[in-house]
Parts: structure tokens; C-alpha cells; sequence
């Protein structure tokens, strides 16, 4: 039986984004159920008010019943284990959870007519592009991950055409803040660069560190993310979300190591496989939600390195399930199980 006629699924919730945007739709005013399987998120990130069920977007058994029970009304789709470099290695668990759960979430919405499904992309698939990167630019993703990513951006454009599902993309980038998980040494770098310094270890650059993103805060992103279900204008758009201005590597090194208040060493070591530039316009995304004054660099790292302090740093987990170890970056070699 339905409980609200507003009743949203956010998967990943427990995740750092997922947590950020379920506290922001309850916020406004939604009933909010986090679906998490807790590999890379942690419980006590899933905002009180939310219902929370520990589970797998790849269990598409469990999805049918969440879906009869609750009879959602709105999906946010976060959950992904989202590592680009690193997809590279692991490509049979990459499609897994990115693709073949997304799709068991989009057979789920369709069924059960869904009024939006609001997917988190990258701009992981636009790989090696011309930048600032724009929607209207022909996606030629360079990696796995961003592979995934389109992949999962036409089966909604198909879905849409085939049976009517509203959907919205969002497609963020490099993105920071309280609740990301500092033990993951494979993606999220401001994160593992805090998590580096409190352990009181080196800070791991690949290459020259002269690589550019445009490092994106987490109060710049969810907010909007949550309330686009509200304007039925951005049904079947797709928009480049997060900060304007590109740094380096370098810089952010420079920037993490000054808000953690301590010295730091920086490692540098051997290139991996990634693009070099990739930051965006952001020109589409301001037409539809206006202009807001965004968190700089430097505020942003600085309020991200005062929760990094109290909530402490973090066990790095290594990823044991790698497939393939041909040309995987020395810095993730372990020993093969």
C-alpha cells in the first residue's frame, strides 16, 4: 500500500553523494528510501528520517518486492562503484554493478511507471574531449567506468522512447565534501590525499600532477540534483553539474596540505592511463537553475579537512577481485590472490 504520494528510492544512499542528495529530498519534503549495499558507503551516512535497506541494485529479486511494497514515485540512481582508473582492471564487476544493475533498476521503473528517473552519470564519458566539455560534444569515453556510464544514458533515452520513462542525467565531476570515504585509495583524490596526511604517509600523484579537473564541492551539486524532479522542463535533458574553474593536481596537493594545517611529502609515481584535461561548461545547467555563488577551492577543502579531522582516518582497502593485472598502476599492486 502506498504511504505518500511523493515516496523517492535513492540508491547509493549510504554512499557520498547518495547521502547528500536523500537529506536534501527529505528536505523537501519526500519520503526517502536509501537503497545501499554498504561496499563503499557507511551506514551512519543515511539521514535519519530515510528508511534504509541493505541490498544490491544487482539483486533484481529484491527489487521487484521494493518496488511493490513501496511503489516509488521518483529514483535517484547513485549507486556505482565509481572508479574510473581502476575500471580498467576490473571490467566483468564494473558492467556488473554499473550496467546490469542500473538496467534492473530501469526494468523496475518502467514496470511500475515510475514518474522520473534521475540518474548520476560522469563526465567520465566524454573522455579525451575538447575542453570546457559540453552536452552538445559526441561522448567517446576512454575507460571502462565511462563506458558504463553512456551505456546506462541510452538504455533511458531508449526506455523513453520505448515506453515513456521520464528520466534527467546529470553528469558531475570530481566532487568533494563531508561523507566521502577516505579509505577508498582508488578514486575520490581529496579524500585520499586528507586520509594520506592523517595516516602521516606521502601524498601519491600520478605522473607529473600537472593533470586539470575542476574540483567540485558537494553543496554545489546535491541541492540541485534532489529538486530537478520538480521542474518537469529538465525531463530528458542532460546536464554537466559541479565548479567552473580547472586546477592542477599539484595545486590541489598544495591546497589539501595547507587546509590539513601539516606537512606533507608528495609521491610521485608512474603515469596511469587517464585523460589529462576534463572540466566543463556549465552554461546548460545555469539556464534551468540560475546562478548561485559557488564554493571555492580553498572553503570547500578547508570544511572537508575539519569533518576529515573528526571523523579520522580510515583503513585504505585494497580491491581483491582485480581481473586483469596486465598494465595495472604499480601503486594498486598487490599480491595475487
Amino acid at each position: 500500500m502506498k504511504t505518500t504520494s511523493n515516496t523517492v528510492l535513492v540508491t547509493g544512499g549510504a554512499g557520498f553523494i547518495g547521502s547528500h542528495v536523500a537529506n536534501e529530498l527529505l528536505i523537501l519534503g519526500y519520503k526517502v528510501v536509501v537503497l545501499d549495499d554498504l561496499s563503499g558507503g557507511f551506514k551512519e551516512n543515511v539521514p535519519e528520517k530515510a528508511v534504509f535497506i541493505e541490498g544490491s541494485i544487482t539483486d533484481f529479486n529484491l527489487l521487484a518486492d521494493l518496488f511493490k511494497q513501496y511503489q516509488f514515485d521518483y529514483v535517484f540512481h547513485l549507486a556505482a562503484y565509481a572508479a574510473e582508473g581502476l575500471s580498467h582492471f576490473i571490467k566483468r564487476f564494473n558492467y556488473t554493478n554499473n550496467v546490469i544493475g542500473s538496467v534492473n533498476l530501469i526494468n523496475e521503473a518502467v514496470k511500475n511507471n515510475v514518474k522520473c528517473f534521475v540518474f548520476t552519470s560522469s563526465i567520465a564519458v566524454y573522455g579525451e574531449n575538447q575542453v570546457p566539455l559540453r552536452e552538445d560534444l559526441v561522448p567517446a569515453p576512454e575507460d571502462s567506468y565511462g563506458i558504463a556510464k553512456y551505456a546506462v544514458e541510452l538504455d533511458l533515452k531508449e526506455s523513453h522512447q520505448m515506453f515513456g520513462l521520464n528520466y534527467i542525467i546529470f553528469r558531475p565531476h570530481n566532487v568533494y565534501g563531508e561523507n566521502q570515504n577516505l579509505g577508498d585509495k582508488y578514486r575520490n583524490v581529496v579524500g585520499i590525499f586528507m586520509n594520506n596526511i592523517m595516516k602521516k604517509i606521502p601524498l601519491v600523484v600520478f605522473g607529473d600532477g600537472e593533470q586539470t579537473r575542476a574540483f567540485s564541492y558537494i553543496s554545489d551539486v546535491a541541492p540541485i540534483i534532489a529538486k530537478s524532479i520538480q521542474d518537469p522542463s529538465c525531463y530528458g535533458e542532460t546536464f554537466n553539474i559541479g565548479a567552473d574553474e580547472p586546477f592542477t593536481v599539484n595545486q590541489l596537493a598544495q591546497t589539501v596540505i595547507k587546509a590539513m594545517g601539516t606537512d606533507a611529502k608528495i609521491s610521485y609515481v608512474e603515469a596511469r592511463n587517464e585523460v589529462k584535461h576534463a572540466y566543463s561548461d556549465h552554461a546548460k545547467i545555469k539556464k534551468f537553475f540560475g546562478t548561485h555563488p559557488y564554493v571555492g577551492l580553498k572553503e570547500g577543502v578547508t570544511r572537508m579537512a575539519a569533518w576529515a579531522k573528526k571523523a579520522g582516518s580510515r583503513q585504505s582497502k585494497e580491491f581483491k577481485d582485480i581481473e586483469i593485472y596486465k598494465n595495472l598502476p604499480p601503486a594498486w599492486v598487490t599480491k595475487k590472490s
